[in-house]
């Protein structure tokens, strides 16, 4: 009932979603709530699946991607867009760490996060609208709770390096443990995408290898820069491995611009 309870609280922080009365709160629950990012992923990326599904039946498929990034956003109250603004604004501004966080601390949206945000938006409908349909909503469920792996990653091997913050109640360090359960959420979606015949073993690799690359070339990039990673970090890795992993499983079908010149 606890691990229930957990789940619930990772739902209620990193969603703007209902959860029921019963779970009550503690504050000491958060720092290892974290263990449950990727099944909060999972719901995520089902409601976005169903949304494309949905709209598919009797929309074209730009219009179907739209309307499903449109719902996730919701969903998440632009949790991890406004982390990957902000990460932008403060990684393109700052020159020192000092000034780094000092901007991604700002509220207010700079060139580098407008532009960043518009790109990464443009690219996540892109991949999305020219997957097929059923490959499409495969890869919904896929990438929410792998990209929010990717960005679990970051807790379990990286310090947070605010004394206060939106991410400071998940700052515990994940465990080996812990880190293992945020695995299994993942392994268990790909493995039923993959008994289902929804993608293929080279598309859940190409997705897997997408996302570890996310983390490992911003986790780099962020203990150069900071020493270790912010909330706004953790919404960066999120985003850039969601692209990735769209863009991975497009890559696998082979239609390159060149190939089809």
């Amino acid at each position: 009932m606890q691990q229930v309870r957990l789940f619930f609280i990772a739902l209620q922080f990193f969603t703007r979603l209902p959860i029921p009365a019963w779970v009550g709160f503690e504050a000491s629950w958060l720092q290892h709530a974290s263990r449950y990012f990727p099944l909060v992923g999972c719901v995520v990326g089902a409601i976005g699946a169903g949304v494309y599904f949905a709209a598919a039946l009797v929309l074209p498929a730009p219009v179907a991607a739209v309307l499903s990034t449109a719902a996730t956003i919701y969903a998440t109250g632009a949790f991890h867009e406004d982390g990957f603004a902000d990460a932008c604004d403060g990684l393109g501004g700052g020159m020192t760490r000092e000034r780094v966080l000092e901007i991604m601390k700002d509220s207010r949206v700079g060139a580098y996060g407008a532009i960043g945000i518009v790109c990464m938006l443009a690219a996540k409908l892109a991949t999305l609208s020219m997957l097929p349909p059923p490959l499409a909503v495969a890869a919904l469920l896929l990438a929410h709770p792998l990209s929010r792996l990717a960005a679990a990653a970051l807790i379990w091997k990286l310090d947070y390096v605010r004394g206060e913050g939106k991410a400071k109640p998940l700052a515990h360090r994940m465990s080996n443990a812990e880190f293992a359960i945020a695995f299994l959420s993942c392994a268990l979606t790909a493995a039923c995408l993959l008994a289902g015949g929804w993608m293929t073993p080279a598309a859940v690799l190409a997705a897997v290898l997408a996302a570890a690359a996310a983390a490992l070339w911003l986790g780099r990039k962020l203990v150069l820069r900071l020493g270790g990673y912010t909330g706004d970090c953790l919404g960066a890795v999120q985003q850039l491995a969601e692209v990735l992993v769209y863009a991975a499983i497009l890559a696998t079908l082979g239609h390159g611009a060149w190939t089809g010149a």
